[in-house]
């Protein structure tokens, strides 16, 4: 018999638990077992130690004891059932977390073009949680409620069998209820599940952008995108709740139902003499250990809606296939001289856009020192950030000392490219930690030759616990130019052939700047350099400057080679050096 892939997907994730998962259930088992043997135990004190000739003490003893050692298995299996078992699911929670995580380091920049980071945040938490709930209690729930089920029909079958034969008649209309309301509470759940992920990417948006908020006293107009989304999601719940209703409403009422049912039948059958009074009373015992299995399999499917809907929204995420990966014949390189090639490259974003970049063909010799620049959205950036291969190029090839960057591993391609931006992100923590992160086993004394390099060292000295200073979250207690610095004493200890600065000056003031170009120069001897400016004064002594425009790269040359062209660069170098001497 084939496995639905997705089942198959879920039980993998219990194989390195598979002795935890046994006795967990042999433990539902027992208990239920447990459970079941109540009813019989008061049936036999109401049947045969209490008659009218007396009451038997020594068979109540021995009921009594049987009912303590009864009372003992079933607290030490619901024990290891709610310890172990919740263990059990927390371990594959981290199982399928780290899964989900490692996949989101494979996508490639297209994908997080489109996501919202608060949505994707939901499906790594909230998720999941839902999901390892259904893999702790679902196994379990379901064998206990076969158990008392099967083992509660069998006895009352041995008791009588016509009054069970008339309560068991309305279970199949229970199921058949319960399988209906079961579709309208996925959709339910399904709909909550993305609205509270619609929530989260919209808080996280907002508390981001905390400082834009509060500088244009917006905080009532995010106040206001955020109750509109929050009640979004309480019509979302509304509609759930509503259906939850008629489930739970509908199943009380076929209790109930059921009740009456034996209490008739039960009447009628003794007055014909069919069924005793101590017989009643064991049906009306056994009718809790009916219903409450049938009550346990519906908060199941309640539970399975809510975890089946977290498993395909996990899953979705798994489906999605990297679009930029390494080939299977792909080799590491070693040894990188650092000549970079494009051939014929063409690249637009979707299949349904234009083209940003048509026709470009260029060489960085190993070593040089070679400028971009352009009007914005021209493909200066897009251009640099094929080279580590964060999006692929749509046409042509690109090459590193003459091999196809799509034949070498992608963490060896980018372990020999550095990049230094203009929005600099740094990680919560201290500025040792973030400059370590070029070289995860880097020595302090590494660091802080790499900060000395950068023009680091001085400030961070300056500060009171130095290296170990917290910046807080991406940073903020730094200055543009004092994180700048750390980006690039990073890049430092990476130490890599081949280097691209990405606009890396033009938010720093003129002093910062100086101090970074210094930095910069200092960074790039020896190494091939690909620089993207708007400031033009930064880029005058590079080697070579390439001139991009929506037709591609219009300009090539050096500085003055370029002035003297009379063309786009001369006009761009003109408007920004119109009142000034250069």
């Amino acid at each position: 018999m084939k496995i639905n892939p997705k089942l198959k997907k879920f039980f993998s994730y219990y194989k390195p638990h598979k002795k935890t998962l046994a006795l967990d259930l042999f433990c539902a088992f027992a208990a239920a077992g447990a459970v079941l043997l109540y009813p019989l135990l008061v049936n036999r004190i109401t049947s045969e130690a209490i008659t009218s000739a007396g009451i038997s003490l020594n068979l109540i003893i021995q009921t009594a004891a049987i009912f303590l050692v009864l009372i003992i298995l079933e607290y030490a299996c619901n024990f290891f059932i709610t310890y172990q078992g919740h263990v059990m699911a927390a371990k594959m929670e981290f199982s399928m977390r780290n899964d989900l995580f490692a996949h989101f380091q494979k996508l490639s920049f297209s994908y997080y073009d489109d996501a919202k980071t608060g949505q994707l945040m939901s499906r790594i938490t909230t998720d999941l949680f839902d999901v390892t709930e259904l893999a702790h209690h679902g196994p379990e729930d379901v064998i206990i409620s076969l158990c008392k089920f099967i083992g509660a029909f069998i006895i009352l079958l041995n008791v009588n069998v016509l009054l069970t034969l008339t309560i068991f008649a309305v279970i199949p209309f229970m199921f058949a209820f319960s399988w209906y309301y079961n579709k309208k509470l996925k959709a339910a759940f399904k709909d909550n599940r993305n609205k509270i992920a619609e929530i989260n990417a919209q808080i996280e948006d907002s508390l981001s952008g905390i400082r834009v908020v509060k500088s244009f006293a917006n905080e009532s107009t995010e106040m206001e995108k955020f109750e509109k989304g929050n009640s979004r999601f309480v019509e979302s719940k509304r509609n759930s709740y509503f259906r939850m209703s008629q489930f739970h409403s509908g199943l009380g009422a076929f209790v109930s139902f059921i009740n009456l049912l034996v209490i008739i039948v039960g009447a009628i059958l003794i007055h014909f003499k069919v069924l005793g009074l101590p017989e009643m009373i064991t049906f009306f015992l056994y009718i809790n250990l009916i219903i409450e299995p049938v009550r346990r399999l519906i908060n199941f499917t309640e539970q399975f809606q809510n975890g089946a809907t977290g498993f395909e929204r996990f899953l979705e995420i798994l489906d999605i296939d990297p679009d930029i990966s390494d080939s299977p014949e792909a080799t590491s390189i070693s040894s990188v001289n650092g000549e970079v090639s494009f051939e014929n490259i063409g690249f637009k974003y979707r299949e349904d856009t234009e083209y940003v970049l048509k026709n470009i063909n260029v060489t960085a010799k190993a070593g040089e020192y070679l400028a971009l620049i352009g009007s914005s959205g021209v493909g200066k950036t897009t251009l640099c950030s094929l080279i580590p291969r964060f999006y692929e190029a749509t046409e042509g090839q690109i090459f590193i000392d003459g091999r196809d960057i799509k034949s070498i591993t992608l963490k060896s391609l980018r372990d020999n490219i550095g990049i230094v931006q203009q929005d600099v992100y740094l990680f919560a923590g201290t500025i040792k930690e973030n400059i370590r992160y070029g070289k995860p086993d880097a020595s302090d004394d590494e660091i802080i030759a790499a900060a000395q390099a950068a023009n680091a060292h001085n400030f961070v000295s300056g500060l009171p616990e130095g290296y170990d200073t917290d910046i807080g979250q991406r940073g903020v207690k730094l200055s543009g130019g004092q994180k700048q610095r750390i980006s690039i004493a990073r890049v430092f200890l990476k130490n890599p052939p081949i280097l691209i600065f990405d606009e890396a000056t033009s938010s720093l003031d003129n002093e910062s700047e100086k101090v970074i170009q210094e930095s910069f120069d200092k960074l790039a001897e020896n190494r091939t350099t690909f620089v993207i400016a708007h400031r033009l004064s930064t880029i005058k002594n590079a080697e070579r400057i390439l001139v991009l425009t929506g037709d591609g790269i219009t300009e090539e040359g050096s500085h003055n080679d370029l002035l003297a062209l009379n063309g786009v660069y001369s006009k761009l170098y003109n408007l920004q050096f119109a009142d000034s001497e250069c």
